[in-house]
């Protein structure tokens, strides 16, 4: 029997989209000595792990005291300092995230004053409930219009499928949301494993773009399945802090690399910055 070479279509992937959540809302350096906290540290994150394979970094920003905060200014420095240090080779992506400071029509406020690029809502945050659908629908259609990338972040199956529902009902607006399912919780000692998306996938038709986030030191092996699985992945130190091994990773553009590597062995070509722009304009 006579081998051939396989059809070149079958080999064809779309490029994986690799964000990096360098530092979430509670994580400080006594944590990691190199999770960054000031605008300048995250612009130094930024150049490093765009070297190592992101396309999209996702950001909290701090108060004087450490403290997560919702703060345009505070977002604009940021961003400010990220584009100084790589330009537009990053989408940068604001978090909305309460942490239980923030109301959900304060988060609103900060998102329209802000005017990110990129945004992270939380479902359960921004609609708790029926009463906040009126508020959420007009500020849907506010992010439509004004183009910015939306990632609604899913932990549940059960959100997943009021998700579903809410799209069905035009109360999201029309365009692509890159839902992020998160597998676990943000508790102590939480190890995510790749069998733990299964439930998110089986919920039904996955959307043209989809990603997760995963905790522990298996966030690699969740990260390589999902992109099996034609996924994209966030990797980075607000949900992990490990290595594969279990010792700690060494700083958040090795957590981006590894994924990056886990791409390679697919043969899945990495997406930049533009790539995932070109995703949302042609949506």
């Amino acid at each position: 029997m006579t081998l051939t070479a396989a059809p070149a279509e079958a080999l064809l992937w779309p490029p994986l989209v690799i964000a990096n959540a360098p530092n979430g809302a509670t994580r400080t350096k006594a944590d990691h000595p190199a999770l960054p906290m000031t605008a300048a540290e995250l612009a130094r994150n930024a150049a490093e792990i765009v070297e190592a394979g992101a396309a999209l970094i996702h950001i909290h920003v701090r108060d004087g005291e450490g403290r997560h905060l919702l703060d345009v200014e505070a977002y604009r420095d940021a961003t400010a300092a990220i584009r100084r240090e790589v330009g537009d080779r990053l989408v940068v992506q604001a978090t909305s995230e309460a942490a239980g400071r923030y109301t959900a029509s304060e988060q609103i406020a900060v998102v329209r004053a802000l005017r990110p690029e990129a945004v992270s809502l939380a479902l359960r945050e921004i609609i708790p409930d029926d009463a906040h659908e009126a508020a959420a629908a007009e500020f849907f259609a506010w992010l439509r219009r004004e183009r910015i990338l939306v990632q609604i972040i899913l932990y549940s199956v059960e959100e997943v499928h009021r998700y579903q529902a809410l799209k069905g009902r035009g109360l999201l607006g029309e365009g692509e949301d890159f839902p992020l399912f998160v597998l676990g919780r943000y508790t102590s000692g939480q190890v995510s494993t790749p069998a733990d998306l299964v439930p998110f996938l089986a919920a039904g038709t996955p959307p043209r773009l989809w990603a997760m986030c995963a905790f522990g030191p298996k966030e690699n092996a969740c990260a390589t399945v999902a992109a099996g699985l034609g996924g994209h992945v966030r990797v980075g130190f607000e949900n992990n802090l490990f290595a594969p091994d279990g010792t700690r990773a060494e700083h958040n553009a090795a957590q981006v690399r590894r994924a990056a590597d886990g791409a390679r062995l697919l043969n899945r070509p990495l997406a930049t910055a533009d790539t995932l722009r070109g995703l949302y304009a042609g949506a």
